[in-house]
């Protein structure tokens, strides 16, 4: 008999793999109607099959909010992993807010007048569980879409849970012509289980908190830095995020539950500007970067890049995981730029700090 997904966690708590916390528990019992509806009515049927059966109508989908690290995308991963079914994908909601822009771009390019339906039209044949990571809405352009886009996929009976760190309400909060989102938060609240995680435990931050963050020399800490990689994925997908600015698309090799991985020369190598690091530092909750190099006038558009990409870091909270050649302080020696650079060294330093990023804006 399959395990329920209150039993998955139960186990997963006994081996020591997660902590126990009643609220996750409570939140399990939540989710198992729907992993059993989804196991049990899920699969689309095909052929004549399909032509002379309905399908039963959906439960409603799961809004999950809750501060930042509370668990709740390791609470999604775990219903997502336990769900077996085929037709299914997780993915991060800015990844996949992209995916939909860059979609309708070439959809008007065709002169298709609904530029948004050849997209969603896509999505409701070849899935039945689409499943987010952290939601939020700051762009006037992905306000105007969610809400269509969802509206498609729910009829054409697409099954939709995403973590979020606000309540529906506080969606978009304060944005440009906020009054033609307000039908969009109605439907969450009306076409949605809208649940609430309130772990006394801040997770994320307490599997960094007091550990090393800051490893040097980089070749000979790469298996450090690919341990905190794993538990920060957590056997999340990985793939690439691009991220759009100022219609340019920017990509990051390495994307997964909030978090990247990129090398300094991936960052710094490459002609970025502030606009691409600010994007950069709102979209990751935590930036692996390996490989800083010692720093001088013979790699100077480098080494400034570098200073523009940790005061966006810092700005935005985001915390910072880095294999460099030296500590900070000894990072840029000599040369035009060394002196300006003890600013930036402080900062890292400060970065390493265990209560770094607490306080990121949700």
């Amino acid at each position: 008999m399959r395990e329920t997904l209150p039993e998955i966690l139960a186990a997963k708590v006994a081996e020591g793999t997660m902590r126990p916390d009643p609220m996750q528990a409570a939140l399990a019992l939540q989710l198992e109607p729907l992993r059993a509806w989804l196991e049990e009515f899920g699969p689309r049927k095909q052929g004549l099959r399909a032509l002379f059966s309905r399908p039963p109508r959906p439960p409603k989908g799961v809004y999950l909010w809750g501060g930042v690290g509370r668990g709740k995308s390791m609470m999604m991963d775990l219903f997502f992993n336990a769900t077996e079914l085929a037709q299914k994908r997780r993915v991060h909601f800015h990844a996949f807010m992209q995916e939909a822009h860059r979609a309708m771009h070439l959809a008007r390019q065709k002169n298709i007048e609904d530029a948004l339906a050849p997209f969603a039209a896509e999505l409701v044949e070849g899935l039945r569980l689409l499943a987010f990571d952290e939601m939020q809405i700051t762009d006037i352009a992905d306000a105007m879409v969610v809400g269509r886009l969802f509206e498609k996929l729910l009829a054409g009976g697409v099954v939709i849970v995403t973590t979020s760190n606000r309540p529906p309400e506080d969606l978009y909060l304060n944005g440009l012509n906020r009054a033609l989102f307000l039908p969009f938060i109605e439907m969450l609240r009306s076409r949605f289980e809208v649940l609430e995680l309130d772990s006394p435990h801040d997770y994320r931050q307490n599997r960094l908190a007091g550990a090393q963050v800051y490893f040097h020399p980089a070749g000979a800490t790469r298996g450090e830095i690919a341990a905190i990689w794993d538990d920060l994925t957590r056997g999340a997908e990985v793939g690439p995020l691009v991220l759009q600015v100022g219609g340019r698309e920017v990509e990051l090799s390495r994307f997964a539950n909030g978090a990247a991985r990129c090398s300094f020369w991936e960052l710094c190598g490459r002609p970025l500007g502030p606009g691409d690091y600010l994007a950069l530092a709102k979209a990751c909750r935590v930036l692996v970067l390996e490989d800083i190099p010692r720093l001088s006038a013979s790699n100077y558009n480098e080494a400034k890049r570098f200073v523009t990409l940790v005061d966006a870091l810092y700005e935005g909270h985001v915390r910072l995981i880095a294999s460099a050649a030296d500590e900070p302080e000894r990072l840029y020696l000599e040369g035009t730029g060394a002196f300006e650079f003890a600013r930036t060294a402080s900062r890292l330093r400060e970065m390493q700090g265990a209560d770094w990023g607490r306080d990121r804006p949700a």
